[in-house]
């Protein structure tokens, strides 16, 4: 057993050991007529011999993260994914010596907690303690016959969701809770890089451009689960163009995983039935409010997409926004841990596309913090990183964000050249803005609308509309123009040639037989 004690909680730990949060009762019951073999992970020595009363006590010494190292220095808003320069690397995170310890029968933690210090998720010291417990438990602990390893963690914060799933806790008892961890499910997240300041997996060579051979990923991840990519619609039928079209992609790349869309009643059943046709699974869903949101907002029911944790026939699923379409197969993402994403801004990921495992409990938790929670951004990615702060870094070409940050020509040639390139050297495109299916084929729409244009590229714009041209007839229908929509083009155009935007998209003569239809 480890049990880890946080030296800023110094005053706590006799309160902590004589009053009602003593030595939980279920450790006796774990005894089961044996002394236990029991790790101390960061306790006092005054708390030590409280401990050898239940079992032989080896306490477990390591160095105290330096607190100067903050939580953007594992998290970089940016990394050399290419490699061009260095190889990406991580701060290092100082670790005790695992093979001087013998096996033990359970791992007890205290848990850091600052709350509700701001930050108080994103602490570092918070953070390694999780990591060495989770890595004494992996390598140290005695393995049940159901393939797991027993944890008791002590804390008056939940412990890090990514590490020690709700799913593993068998016992609480006021604020200590044992857990029953599935070891290999430990490993396969404690061979994730410490931070997003590496790639959980490069997808080229090392110091190279070269994209990695990946076929040795044809087989399942984990053989007969049931895995899936999904993607959410509701409130409004704007994206089922999308959706038909994401689908369209995904089947392109020969993927054998289901292909599931949660949508709720408010989507038409003639879109339905062309959803279906396109290659998805429906799955209808009651929304989910998101209590924050202002009524009749663009994000009023954007936490609806937090059902797909409510999957739990499936053993992982991956995401995907209707406003992406994927150009390279991704089984590959099954193989990664929940939560990896590629990055957004700062410590940031962006969940357009994100690995998910499904958990009625997990489920619960957003539920239960929808209140607590304050979204950066008023939505999903915003609550979904609070929620979720140690994720793992996919490359940025896993989900391509269709904008110009600095809107260069250095910049604007790279990206186009990407959106280009055939065969693909990117996995998907994320089309941000204005999308496809709301513009003229002709050029991208989001050139006549000035704080749009850093979203504008006719190269990625012409890559979705080869996607729609290559769908049977009765699918391109459902990516018709609306009157109003054909109004509201007419007008941003008469805007641009006002402000006589150089770039003269608005001189160009419209074709696209929608405009008539």
């Amino acid at each position: 057993m480890f049990i880890a004690r946080m030296p800023h909680e110094e005053g706590k730990i006799g309160d902590m050991l004589m009053g009602k949060e003593s030595i939980p009762s279920f450790i006796d019951e774990l005894k089961g007529g044996k002394n236990l073999s029991i790790g101390l992970v960061n306790f006092g020595d005054d708390e030590v011999e409280e401990w050898r009363r239940v079992g032989n006590v080896s306490k477990v010494y390591f160095d105290r993260v330096s607190k100067n190292f903050e939580w953007k220095d594992l998290f970089p808003e940016f990394i050399d994914e290419e490699e061009e320069i260095d190889g990406p690397s991580c701060p290092e995170i100082p670790m005790p010596e695992f093979s001087k310890y013998g096996k033990l029968d359970v791992v007890v933690a205290r848990m850091p907690c600052r709350r509700p210090e701001k930050g108080w998720n994103r602490d570092v010291f918070r953070l390694q303690v999780h990591l060495i417990v989770a890595k004494l438990a992996a390598e140290r602990s005695m393995i049940g016959d159901n393939g797991t390893v027993k944890v008791v963690l002590l804390s008056h914060c939940e412990p890090m969701i990514e590490i020690f799933r709700c799913d593993y806790m068998v016992k609480q008892e006021e604020n200590w809770r044992m857990y029953e961890v599935n070891v290999e499910e430990l490993k396969e997240k404690l061979a994730m890089p410490i931070g997003s300041c590496k790639l959980a997996m490069p997808l080229w060579g090392e110091g190279t451009n070269e994209v990695y051979n990946l076929t040795k990923f044809t087989t399942p991840a984990i053989p007969k689960r049931r895995e899936a990519y999904a993607t959410v619609l509701h409130s409004s039928d704007t994206y089922v163009c999308g959706a038909i079209t994401l689908a369209q992609s995904l089947l392109k790349t020969k993927t054998d995983r289901d292909l599931l869309l949660l949508h709720d009643k408010l989507i038409p059943e003639e879109k339905l039935k062309a959803l279906m046709a396109a290659g998805w699974k429906l799955h209808e869903i009651k929304r989910i409010r998101n209590p924050r949101a202002e009524n009749g907002s663009y994000n009023e029911y954007n936490y609806s997409k937090f059902r797909l944790w409510q999957l739990t026939y499936y053993h992982k699923i991956i995401f995907i926004d209707a406003d992406i379409i994927v150009l390279r197969n991704l089984d590959l993402l099954f193989y990664f841990p929940e939560m990896s994403a590629t990055g957004n801004d700062g410590s940031i990921f962006n969940s357009g596309i994100m690995v998910i495992r499904p958990s009625k409990c997990t489920f619960k938790t957003l539920m239960d913090k929808r209140r607590e929670i304050i979204s950066y951004n008023g939505g999903d990615q915003g609550f979904l990183n609070e929620v979720f702060v140690w994720w793992h870094r996919l490359p940025r070409r896993v989900n391509f964000l269709k904008n110009f940050w600095a809107n260069t020509t250095l910049e604007s040639s790279m990206k186009n050249s990407l959106f280009a390139a055939d065969p693909p050297k990117l996995y998907s495109i994320h089309y941000l803005g204005l999308k496809p299916w709301l513009c003229y084929r002709d050029y991208d729409c989001n050139w006549n609308i000035d704080d749009q244009r850093v979203y504008a590229s006719d190269i990625a714009h012409q890559r979705w509309w080869k996607f729609h041209d290559e769908m049977d007839l009765e699918l391109q229908k459902f990516c018709r123009l609306s009157e109003r929509r054909k109004i509201e083009l007419a007008w941003d155009r008469r805007m641009a040639e006002n402000v006589k935007y150089s770039d003269e998209h608005w001189k160009i003569n419209i074709t696209d037989r929608r405009k008539y239809e």
